[in-house]
């Protein structure tokens, strides 16, 4: 990697391209692929902390330096040329061989260094994400995190982010997908509720009021049996459909109907007596908790040491159980 980046480098000195000074050559290449990696200039300024006349002179310093055009702009538009889809490519490369050598010559042992951009489920990112997290922070102080509670799916690459740590599962074969646990899930309403009821059973829930969390299931919930394994599909007509695991918590608190649930959200709720769990024999499938990110051929350590103190505490959370089998498609 190292031989690769000097290569590099005599190779821009033979070609006589020397930026004017005080501009750096890695930060030119930096801010072009965040460009490309962004789509416009005004993007990569958010991504890269500064503004968008900064972007654009850091641009044009770097195809004077070059002494080619490397993007065709128009009012609506930004496309690469050839010389900048092969400028692009070696940047990535040279970039990449940076940063490894850069951890080589530091040390694999030294502390990691740097921002990690981090991706979490909103609620239990909020709520059962905290405490891993400033674990993360007190073991490695030179770290700084962004800590992002998205309900959307991430672009890794334009939105600069490293990681997600992502309930439910993981189709896209480009990412890798890190299993660190599961979160069971249970059927749970308000004493009140319950107490309408006679006979209650697993025949006659889908007669109750039904809150759906709408992320996870909406008209059918799955349940299986504890003991014998056999599953039921049943046909719900929700009164309540949302996407906020707070709203579905707050509403079956109020008695207003019956949900499937994560248990770490209404383990103190059960305990208190402020729910209770219909038909504890059945239990809906439990929800993957995997750790996300991109392929890559180097992970900087302030992700690999994320990625192994994830492992560590994930599974021991409250309401989460250990993950059975491979824990990942490849390991970094």
């Amino acid at each position: 990697m190292v031989v690769v980046w000097i290569a590099e480098l005599i190779y821009a000195v033979r070609m006589n391209m020397h930026p004017p000074q005080g501009s750096d050559r890695i930060e030119l290449m930096a801010t072009f692929v965040s460009i490309v990696e962004s789509g416009s200039l005004s993007a990569a300024a958010n991504r890269l902390g500064t503004t968008q006349p900064t972007i654009s002179r850091r641009l044009q310093i770097l195809e004077k330096w070059l002494g080619v055009r490397l993007v065709q702009r128009s009012t609506h538009a930004m496309k690469l040329t050839e010389d900048g889809e092969r400028f692009l490519a070696h940047s990535r490369q040279l970039l990449e061989n940076w940063s490894s050598m850069e951890e080589e010559l530091r040390g694999a042992t030294s502390d990691p260094f740097g921002t990690l951009r981090i991706v979490v489920p909103h609620a239990f990112g909020q709520d059962q994400l905290v405490a891993p997290l400033l674990a993360f922070l007190d073991r490695y102080p030179k770290l700084s995190v962004e800590w992002l509670l998205h309900r959307h799916r991430p672009d890794f690459i334009a939105e600069g982010v490293d990681c997600e740590i992502r309930l439910g599962s993981v189709e896209d074969p480009s990412l890798v997908a890190v299993l660190l646990a599961e979160v069971p899930r249970i059927v749970v309403a308000s004493p009140s509720l319950v107490a309408q009821q006679i006979n209650l059973s697993i025949e006659t829930l889908p007669s109750l009021p039904w809150i759906a969390l709408n992320l996870f299931y909406r008209e059918t919930v799955v349940l299986t049996h504890r003991t014998t394994g056999k599953s039921r599909t049943l046909a719900l007509t929700p009164r309540l459909s949302t996407d906020s695991v707070y709203t579905t918590h707050q509403t079956a608190l109020a008695g207003f109907g019956a949900t499937l649930i994560s248990t770490w959200m209404v383990k103190e709720d059960l305990e208190q007596g402020r729910l209770v769990q219909l038909v504890p024999e059945w239990h809906g499938a439990s929800l993957p908790v995997y750790l996300v990110y991109p392929y890559a051929h180097f992970y900087p350590a302030r992700l690999r040491r994320f990625i192994k103190l994830m492992r560590e505490i994930l599974p021991t959370l409250i309401g989460t159980n250990p993950a059975p089998g491979p824990s990942a498609r490849q390991r970094p």
